[in-house]
């Protein structure tokens, strides 16, 4: 059977265009101190245009999570944009979102681990900031609950946006009258961190990756969808590779977290989830990533360890890398040369579209 994109209503908002915001009054918080420039005036939020999410085939609009008191709406979402692309919320205007999550790299950056401000680099590689909407704990680790406390973490973090702590970014940002204008149009008031989040989650929820070879093959019953290799590729994916003891559902992630051995045979562990949890059972645990855009988004691992498909999947034949805490569905697959290049062949079909569309801003707020 075969299914389109879906449209979805996610707020009951009145219609209103975005490109009129420049244009709107805007003031500060009740009890705010203003930074910069004059005192704004106080005005009533603007009512809004619902978001329509467009759901791509393959996926499930059933899973989709938008929080009760974060609902989409188009200029919120919009909003969202600029402050994704916008370097000037770091501390040096040098990082923005952006840089770590390029649209020609499936919103990673193509690099090992990230680049933050002053050319400081990470200790893992960035995940993928798309199909979000579906997605629970973020991080490498889950250490945020939510899309949005995972949207305001790396601005503090002194090796990413650099800031020292939230308030010097918000004096920083109430310097920028624009921000102030839009910001009561869309929340009703000025500047908070909180609100920053909510903007940014909801900008980074309708950013979506679907209606691949992989989803039209077996869902859609398209029979020319994908290549001999890449069906052989999925029988083993589901049956002999053991993929879908974590890669599962739709979106080819359990949103668990599990220990392959990673950094174990180096000396380089990451203690990842156990640093959350404190649960000995969550040593050198991740957590799951999508496969989808997975051929995009090289290197591969939390630690980058991987440039292709290729070495991940003899990773994986292997058997990991044995420790003490290592997951037990992690075993030794004993694929053979022609099974493994089938495997990578049905990888590369989970390419698909729906977050091509992403444009940086040509202007910001000023």
């Amino acid at each position: 059977m075969k299914r389109r994109k879906l449209m979805i209503s996610i707020s009951v908002c009145t219609f209103m265009v975005f490109g009129l915001l420049m244009g709107f009054p805007f003031g500060e918080a009740q009890g705010e101190k203003a930074v910069g420039g004059e005192k704004p005036t106080q005005t009533a939020q603007t009512a809004q245009g619902e978001y329509k999410l467009k759901i791509p085939f393959g996926l499930e609009e059933t899973a989709v999570v938008i929080p009760a008191d974060n609902p989409l709406t188009n200029e919120k979402v919009e909003l969202g944009r600029l402050l994704f692309f916008d370097k000037r919320l770091s501390q040096d205007n040098t990082i923005a979102c952006a840089n770590c999550h390029l649209a020609k790299f499936a919103f990673t950056d193509g690099k090992p681990v990230s680049t933050g401000i002053r050319g400081q680099k990470g200790g893992r590689s960035a995940p993928v900031s798309f199909n979000r909407v579906f997605s629970s704990a973020q991080f490498w680790d889950g250490r945020a609950a939510t899309l949005e406390d995972q949207s305001i973490g790396p601005f503090t973090n002194p090796i990413e946006h650099g800031f020292a702590n939230y308030d010097v970014m918000m004096a920083k940002m109430k310097k920028i009258a624009g921000y102030r204008k839009l910001f009561m149009q869309v929340f009703g008031e000025d500047i908070t961190i909180g609100n920053v989040g909510k903007a940014i989650a909801s900008f980074q929820r309708t950013v979506l990756s679907g209606n691949s070879p992989a989803d039209r093959f077996d869902q859609g019953q398209e029979e020319g969808a994908i290549s001999a290799a890449a069906q052989h590729g999925l029988i083993l994916f589901r049956e002999k590779a053991r993929c879908t003891k974590c890669h599962s559902g739709f979106n080819f992630t359990d949103e668990k977290f599990h220990n392959l051995g990673i950094g174990w045979d180096d000396n380089k562990v990451d203690l990842g989830r156990y640093m959350v949890t404190g649960n000995a059972e969550e040593i050198v645990a991740f957590k799951t990533p999508t496969l989808r855009e997975i051929a995009r988004s090289a290197p591969y691992m939390h630690d980058g360890r991987f440039k292709t498909l290729e070495e991940v999947v003899n990773f994986y034949n292997k058997g990991g890398v044995k420790n003490p805490h290592q997951d037990n569905l992690i075993i030794p697959l004993e694929l053979t040369e022609q099974e493994k290049h089938d495997l990578v062949e049905f990888l590369h079909t989970l390419n698909g579209e729906g977050w091509q569309h992403v444009m940086a801003p040509k202007a910001f707020p000023k």
